[in-house]
């Protein structure tokens, strides 16, 4: 047979079933830090819609209670569990009761953020160190307490949401765009160091997305926003999860140490 035709015969085994069991997350647990409002509720959402097992952590007990509730309404297995990401204790809790409710991990999701920003000359010790606790430090640690269950996991993926902001110049948010820059750096790292323990680390970069965070800018800041991006436009957080779920399943088995832009053409700008 020729190279051609083994690449068609190849190509006809993938039929609308096995196309869809590529981007199937039943039987694996996910863990999403900030999963109760944003960008993070949506994967959330998504990651229970296509049958996994969702853990969602933010600090606001009443939100993780709400959302424990709306994914177990849909039929889905749930746990909502309090965490603050600066609090290194809380991320050990945080695992521990994940691993109590569902006997393992395969996908965590660091996307929360704090997005405190002060103009350069300007910055005070506490919210570096604020910024830098909750954006950098607290995802490491993270990931560094879950690392035995995923380990553990045959089909184990790390996502760490980025920023278009770590690719940009970024003045007045230089706080919050290196910290995501640290990130893109330490995906690589993880990538690489993880990969003989069998686990996938990736990050999501995503440009404006209509969320509080960027509602909380001045109007002006939000139109600048949407007008830098080729597609003119904010993202709505639902666009998130198609890119979430293909880092988090096997359709990306052969994907790690990559960010992935989902921007509307910010940064190829």
């Amino acid at each position: 047979m020729t190279q051609s035709g083994r690449f068609r015969a190849r190509a006809a085994a993938v039929d609308a079933d096995k196309l869809r069991s590529l981007f199937d997350l039943t039987g694996r647990t996910a863990l999403v830090t900030g999963g109760t409002r944003g960008i993070g509720l949506a994967i959330a959402e998504g990651f229970a819609a296509a049958g996994a097992r969702v853990v969602v952590a933010s600090r606001k007990p009443e939100a993780c209670a709400a959302v424990e509730a709306q994914l177990r309404a849909r039929g889905a297995e749930a746990l909502g569990v309090p965490t603050h990401l600066g609090d290194l204790d809380a991320l050990d809790a945080l695992v521990t009761r994940t691993l109590d409710a569902f006997g393992g991990l395969d996908v965590l999701v660091n996307n929360a953020a704090n997005p405190l920003a002060q103009p350069l000359g300007s910055l005070t010790p506490e919210a570096f160190a604020k910024s830098q606790d909750v954006n950098v430090r607290g995802p490491v640690f993270l990931v560094q307490r879950a690392l035995e269950p995923l380990t553990a996991s045959p089909k184990a993926s790390i996502i760490n949401v980025v920023s278009a902001g770590a690719f940009l110049y970024s003045p007045y948010v230089s706080m919050y765009a290196a910290a995501k820059a640290a990130m893109v750096s330490y995906t690589r790292a993880m990538a690489a160091e993880f990969a003989p323990r069998g686990i996938r680390v990736n990050a999501l970069a995503p440009g404006t997305v209509d969320t509080d965070m960027v509602r909380n800018n001045p109007p002006e800041f939000q139109k600048a926003m949407e007008e830098a991006a080729l597609q003119r436009r904010m993202a709505e957080p639902d666009e998130m999860v198609g890119p979430a779920l293909f880092l988090a399943s096997d359709a990306a088995s052969f994907m790690t140490g990559q960010v992935l832009h989902v921007d509307g053409g910010l940064v190829t700008r």
